[in-house]
């Protein structure tokens, strides 16, 4: 991306160099590939005051001048045109400078021509007084160059010049522009930031926009069909423009980016291009059938012939802008033959729009084309810049081809853009950046960019404040005041900012990454171990009660003495441990090492619960510790292992329109716990009723998997409720996550097989058993007897009543086989058969009549 130095400082004042001011760009994130050098070289050229003339005495059309260059004496300079005189102040090139003077054989080149002392017509001459010719100014040969009265004498020319706002050199600086920075592909752009690194103010040039609607409406209209991929259609119409050679300004600015000059409407669309960002299109009015544009997409076969002179087949869908008769352009990519602005052009029709990037991307993919105006349209123009783009480009055309601005302005507009606002926290900024940048700062810096930056007030924790610091707290609670920080509204030229962390990414360029210290240490990292097949379990664990709805909890590993104590027992483990208290602890809060992770789910729950927070489901794998014998443990005498813990607490379900309300059980967190450890392809697991009342359950059950136990099934006590303030029944199952993991299926790759084709058979059993036989058993019993060709069991139906004698419950199985077969009535009934025997066998089950 071509920036003209001198175009820049239209837009924003500045005292730095181009080479220090393309520094300042690098650092901060727009960097310089390179820079040129434009105009002519005027080292060397000075102020002189011509004290006096007299003729030349060997030649009529030459003169002797007294030149005064600032020196210690004035110099002699042999002058031959005819408008030099006595009091003048002129450009001097004095001895050893070089020009390019043009040539004398080749009209149109130039040579180079080293001035130096010397006898012309028997006189000395030292220097040369300029015309604008000789100094690359102009064309102007008929005279010498005379300049104002001020003019310090001696004083460099190039400076004089630029004093005078004068600029003839020019200095192009080439950026390259990531595609995450569209704001950047303009002067005013980059100009912006320019403006925010040196705490200057923007210059953007003023600009009366008409309302929408006026004589514009009437005379022309735009359609579009297509909002999605057109969200905005902006245009103006100029009457009665003479079309002819663009003024030397508009040439100069052009020519210094590498853009060849055409005329001076399509000059005009090219130069505010470059100038905002914003691509236009500039049609000749009368050759708009109708006076009517639309805007569509490409029926499949259709053919287009583009600025350019090709034809080119258009892909089906593609977005076409056209008028009565057919299509005149390539929506953001290029315009057509038929009506482009011509020498004879009077009225022309300016189009500034807004389209979807992914649309105009995938266009100029497909047609193989490159221009400038899609290179802008695929990164995503201002949405809300067309009225500015083409406002500025209707009153140049008007200015520069004496045209007529038509009142009003056409302005299409179906989907306007949703400004997005931004919470940033400032602690947030300085753990990113590693630096504190003060508040005040922050919003400056912002503000320069064109974001708006106000304080926002204190709030309660929302969705998005709870996702942002999810990783940062342990259970952030709904009502809990976070950080106020800025409230930040990005600006519509920046599609690219769509995060908190985005926004600081603005705040460390323009804060100046020289100004962030670099670390008084740098952790190496070692090389890690891969993860054990027992930590892939259990991160498999916790991805799915994640998934299930439970929150993570990360809590202290160190809890008082006293807690300790009083979680060190049989009634949670198979086993009495006795507590592990540290030598030095920090405070009594943190004297021991927890036993179990139970005294942590309690306290996170009871907190939330007091801020209002009600239906809570937590879970928490972490390491617990205790005094016992094991004899695989690193340390002698003292036990570890993880733990897993799952809590439960509030509403179920809540009151709805056709649902009732229903608080949590037991068996609500049972369903949840079983789901995830089926996934895990343990053994089976037996549940065993507790032997003895516990102090700090209300009833609990054991469960085990091949003769170890594996951790309990339990509601909190109402004692230990009332201990840690707990407003609703708490209900936790923890259990050992080492155990779990040894004894998890090791699954290879996941395969996939097709659905089968063939019907499945489905069957119902009822039985009758004792009141006391758990149902667990019995469906594994039906699970290994029944085979392969069983694919599901469920109990659907559980009654007890007067049609089944005291004592004993009726519990109905659903069964549903399957093959990739057709199955026979035969096979299905023998297998119900043989279920049934190993029911009456095993479990003293008799089929239900």
């Amino acid at each position: 991306m071509n920036i003209s130095f001198n175009w820049l400082r239209d837009y924003v004042e500045t005292d730095l160099s181009a080479e220090a001011l393309g520094d300042l760009l690098t650092m901060s994130g727009l960097e310089l590939e390179g820079i040129e050098t434009l105009g002519p070289d005027l080292d060397g050229i000075v102020v002189g005051h011509v004290l006096d003339t007299r003729k030349h005495p060997n030649a009529d059309r030459l003169t002797l001048c007294t030149v005064d260059l600032g020196g210690e004496e004035p110099v002699q300079i042999v002058c031959g045109a005819p408008n030099v005189a006595a009091g003048q102040k002129v450009p001097v090139a004095t001895n050893g400078t070089t020009l390019m003077l043009p040539s004398r054989d080749e009209p149109g080149e130039r040579v180079a021509v080293k001035i130096k002392r010397s006898k012309i017509r028997g006189e000395e001459s030292n220097g040369m007084i300029c015309a604008e010719d000789e100094l690359g100014l102009g064309d102007d040969h008929d005279g010498i160059l005379v300049l104002k009265e001020h003019a310090p004498v001696g004083q460099p020319f190039a400076t004089y010049l630029a004093d005078e706002g004068l600029a003839t050199n020019d200095a192009v600086l080439d950026l390259a522009i990531t595609p995450n920075r569209p704001d950047a592909t303009s002067h005013i752009g980059v100009a912006r930031d320019v403006a925010a690194l040196t705490n200057r103010s923007l210059i953007r040039p003023e600009v009366a926009i008409p309302e929408v609607g006026g004589a514009a409406t009437e005379q022309a209209s735009v359609t579009i069909d297509v909002p999605d991929e057109c969200p905005r259609f902006v245009g103006m119409i100029v009457r009665g423009v003479t079309v002819g050679e663009s003024p030397a300004w508009l040439k100069e600015r052009l020519n210094a980016i590498g853009l060849r000059p055409i005329s001076n409407v399509v000059d005009v669309t090219n130069f505010v291009m470059m100038e905002t960002g914003q691509p236009l299109h500039a049609y000749d009015l009368d050759k708009l059938a109708d006076a009517a544009l639309y805007v569509r997409k490409s029926q499949q076969g259709e053919r287009f012939t583009t600025l350019d002179g090709k034809q080119r087949a258009l892909p089906e869908g593609t977005v076409m802008v056209a008028d009565g008769d057919g299509y005149i352009g390539i929506a953001g990519v290029m315009g057509g033959a038929e009506s482009e602005v011509s020498d004879t052009t009077t009225n022309v029709f300016i189009e500034g729009a807004y389209w979807d990037p992914v649309t105009i991307r995938r266009a100029a993919k497909a047609l193989g084309m490159q221009t400038d105006a899609s290179y802008r349209f695929e990164r995503g123009v201002d949405p809300t810049g067309q009225p500015y783009a083409v406002a500025r480009a209707a009153h140049l055309v008007a200015d520069l081809g004496g045209g007529t601005l038509v009142p009003g302005r056409i302005d299409a507009h179906p989907k306007p853009h949703e400004p997005i606002t931004l919470t940033i926290r400032p602690s947030r900024v300085a753990t990113i950046l590693g630096t504190e940048v003060p508040d005040e700062d922050i919003a400056r810096l912002l503000r320069a960019i064109g974001f708006t930056a106000e304080r926002a007030e204190s709030r309660t924790m929302d969705a998005f404040a709870e996702e942002v610091m999810r990783a940062e707290r342990l259970v952030p609670a709904a009502e809990e005041a976070v950080e106020a920080g800025l409230a930040v509204t990005v600006p519509p030229f920046r599609p690219d900012i769509e995060r908190e962390i985005d926004v600081i990414e603005e705040i460390a360029r323009l804060w100046g990454y020289d100004q962030i210290p670099d670390p008084a240490t740098t952790p190496i990292p070692l090389i890690p171990a891969g993860d054990t097949p027992e930590a892939a379990v259990l991160d498999q664990l916790r991805a799915r009660l994640v998934g299930l709805g439970f929150r993570e909890l990360y809590t202290n590993s160190l809890v008082p003495t006293a807690t300790a104590e009083q979680f060190t027992v049989a009634e949670l483990t198979d086993q009495a441990l006795q507590g592990v208290e540290t030598l030095n602890p920090i405070s009594q809060d943190m004297a021991a090492m927890r036993p179990s992770l139970l005294p942590g789910l309690l306290g996170a729950m009871a907190y939330n619960q007091a801020r209002g927070a009600e239906a809570l489901r937590v879970v928490e794998l972490g390491h617990v510790y205790g005094r016992a014998h094991d004899p695989q443990a690193p340390v002698e005498g003292y036990h570890e292992h993880t733990s897993l813990i799952l809590g439960l607490s509030g509403p179920a379900q809540r009151q709805g329109w056709d649902t009732d309300a229903r608080d949590a059980d037991i068996f609500d967190l049972k369903g949840a716990l079983m789901h995830v450890l089926d996934a895990l392809g343990l053994p089976e697991i037996v549940e065993v009723p507790p032997t003895e009342p516990g102090a700090l359950t209300a009833y609990r059950l054991v469960l085990e998997v091949q003769g170890q136990h594996l951790g309990i099934l339990a509601r909190v006590s109402d004692a230990l409720m009332d201990q840690y303030d707990l407003q609703a029944p708490v209900y936790f199952a923890e259990l050992d996550a080492d155990l779990l993991a040894s004894l998890a299926r090791r699954e290879g790759p996941t395969r996939y097989s097709p659905i089968s084709r063939f019907p499945a058979v489905e069957r119902d059993l009822a039985v009758v058993v004792a009141d006391a036989q758990p149902v667990g058993p019995m469906l594994a019993t039906i699970r290994q007897t029944a085979g392969p060709l069983l694919q599901d069991v469920r109990v659907f139906d559980l009654y007890r009543g007067d049609r089944i004698e005291g004592g004993h419950k009726s519990v109905a199985f659903a069964l549903r086989f399957a093959a990739d077969r057709t199955l026979r009535d035969e096979e299905v009934d023998g297998r119900i058969r043989k279920v049934m025997k190993v029911l009456e066998r095993e479990h003293n089950a008799r089929l239900r009549s």
